[in-house]
This record gives structure tokens, C-alpha cells and sequence, in this order.
């Protein structure tokens, strides 16, 4: 192939690479949510593998449904940070190669 179709195709083939790349990169990241004034931690790789959660002793009491509560917080804040770097790190991936607004990577 030649032409402008030929780079496409190279294009499209290095994204492809860099993708997966990536995706390897991200089950090495690791973040962490906490709630509670960091009564509650949960650390998690970008690609939403649960690594540790930590409950401070002082928040284990009589009040199950909060500390409930605070563990979902957490929860909820570690997948948020996972996700912004999952989305740093794919945007690098594809940097360069026009897709179209709001189009996620991966799939």
C-alpha cells in the first residue's frame, strides 16, 4: 500500500501498540481513595485491581452504617482517581490520531 492510506495504517498500527502498552503501564499505577479524613483508604491499580483498604481502628465502632458508608466513599473516590489516570495515560496513547469528540478509549 502507498499513499495516504499506508500511513493510516501505520498510524492506526503504532496506536494499537501504544495502546497496549499503555494498558500494561496501568496495572502498575496505583492510587488511593479515602474517606473520612483518611479514616478509610483503598488503594487500587488504574485498571480497578483492589490492592489494599485500610479502616483506621477508630473508625470501627458502634456505627456500622457509617463506616459502611465510608468504605463506598473511599471506594468511590480510589475508582474516580483510576479512572482520570486511565484516561491521562490512554489520551498519550492517542495523542495525534483525530478521533472523534468524546470517543473513549479502550472500547
Amino acid at each position: 500500500m502507498r499513499g495516504p492510506l499506508a500511513g493510516l495504517m501505520q498510524q492506526a498500527q503504532k496506536m494499537q501498540d501504544d495502546l497496549k502498552k499503555a494498558q500494561e503501564e496501568l496495572a502498575q499505577v496505583e492510587v488511593s481513595g479515602q474517606a473520612g479524613g483518611g479514616m478509610v483508604k483503598v488503594t487500587m491499580t488504574a485498571r480497578m485491581e483492589v490492592r489494599r483498604v485500610h479502616i483506621d481502628p477508630a473508625a470501627i465502632g458502634d456505627d456500622v452504617e457509617m463506616l459502611e458508608d465510608l468504605i463506598a466513599a473511599a471506594f468511590n473516590d480510589a475508582v474516580n482517581r483510576a479512572n482520570e489516570a486511565s484516561q491521562a495515560r490512554m489520551s498519550q496513547a492517542t495523542a495525534g490520531m483525530p478521533l472523534p469528540p468524546g470517543m473513549k478509549l479502550p472500547f
